[in-house]
């Protein structure tokens, strides 16, 4: 019986690649919405009102990853708060 391959799914596909590249580690959207409970819609939403650095993901208009760095400091800001 042959093997199936494991499915991976893109963006993290594309992550772990930018990450191996990168002296900068970088978040999916919905990675970072979990660490503030946020949906992957509402992430996107709070992307935009509060200007995180969106990291573009060659040949996609709509896809991003964001610094996890970034999203740290949120979590650190909201967990003090």
């Amino acid at each position: 019986m042959p093997v199936l391959p494991v499915f991976q799914d893109w963006n993290q596909k594309v992550k772990k690649t930018f990450n191996a590249t990168s002296n900068e580690l970088v978040l999916t959207v919905k990675e970072a919405g979990d660490s503030l409970g946020l949906s992957k819609d509402e992430m996107k939403i709070f992307v935009n009102k509060n200007s995180l650095t969106k990291v573009p993901i060659m040949r996609s208009t709509n896809r991003y990853l964001l610094l996890k760095t970034e999203i740290d400091d949120v979590v650190a800001y909201t967990s003090q708060a």
